[in-house]
């Protein structure tokens, strides 16, 4: 059974999918970008600003299904530029201090809206 999982507290889709979708135990987040849910835009700084802004959004879809970091299991980082892997991961290491899940970690050309990172996430009950 497929159950859509969306929250406010998290950026609302913009496209034809889900801010994530549950099914058979495992939770599948859909890539977030560092869009501030209140304001609707991106969060100003720098990589570590951003990222931090992808991790709260991140931790609402995880709480509103239900999950919590612990319960996840691989992440996949997309970066505009590989030179930001070193502060990106500071930030996200902060939420994954015990037993971190697998993860990949890829530069690409461009993310939509500009944004200098991007990460989905799946997570395991």
């Amino acid at each position: 059974m497929k159950n859509v999982i969306s929250t406010t507290n998290a950026p609302g889709a913009i496209g034809p999918y889900s801010q994530a979708i549950e099914a058979n135990g495992t939770l599948y987040i859909s890539g977030q970008v560092p869009v501030d849910p209140a304001t609707g835009k991106v969060v100003e700084g720098g990589i570590k600003e951003q990222t931090e802004q992808v991790m709260k959004n991140i931790a609402a879809i995880l709480e509103e299904a239900g999950y919590t970091f612990a319960d996840v299991v691989k992440s996949t980082c997309l970066l505009s530029d590989m030179s930001n892997f070193a502060a990106m991961n500071e930030v996200y290491g902060s939420y994954y201090k015990e037993n971190p899940p697998a993860r990949a970690a890829f530069a690409v050309k461009e993310l939509p809206l500009s944004v200098m990172v991007e990460i989905e996430t799946i997570a395991v009950k």
